[in-house]
């Protein structure tokens, strides 16, 4: 907790400094609270890097596929010539992002990961799937991860501004 918490502040005192006033001074406390809250439940004081950092990327304002290749890039194992998404990184990545949702009593069960796993992989025969694979697969918007492009597409239409007078 305690590495994550230092990598919290550096990264909000950066976003203070390139937005002036738009960062709540207790961002690191409430971020850090929300990360136990999903990923220590058992309050032993660990949170697994690679999960906060896949919840940090879920919860981030970048556009979808940028959000993509960062799990990508997170969870690839080394392939030779190509990065790779084994079923093994694919269940962990699920299982990691599916806590985002759970928090606020959406759960997933684990059948969810393993029919999602299943359908990424259908119709390939090896243990692992290169990063277009990856990527045309979560365009797909599986169900287990439906939640993410629908809560991009509704923080996308926060700034939207039109004439029309609603009653």
């Amino acid at each position: 907790v305690q590495q994550i918490s230092g990598m919290l502040m550096e990264l909000f005192q950066r976003a203070r400094l390139e937005k002036p006033g738009q960062v709540d001074p207790r961002a690191t406390e409430f971020t850090l609270s929300l990360l136990a809250a999903m990923y220590d439940r058992s309050g032993k004081g660990y949170i697994n890097t690679r999960s906060a950092a896949a919840a940090l990327i879920a919860l981030s304002g970048d556009t979808l596929l940028a959000k993509y290749r960062a799990f990508f890039q997170f969870y690839a194992v080394p392939g030779g010539k190509a990065a790779l998404i084994t079923r093994g990184a694919l269940r962990s990545l699920l299982t990691d992002l599916n806590q985002i949702p759970a928090i606020v009593g959406e759960s997933c069960t684990l059948s969810c990961v393993e029919i999602a796993t299943h359908s990424c992989f259908h119709g390939v025969p090896n243990s692992a799937i290169v990063e277009e694979k990856f990527l045309s697969w979560l365009r797909s918007e599986p169900a287990v991860l439906l939640w993410l492009p629908t809560c991009y597409r509704l923080s996308a239409t926060e700034m939207v501004y039109h004439q029309a007078r609603c009653r």
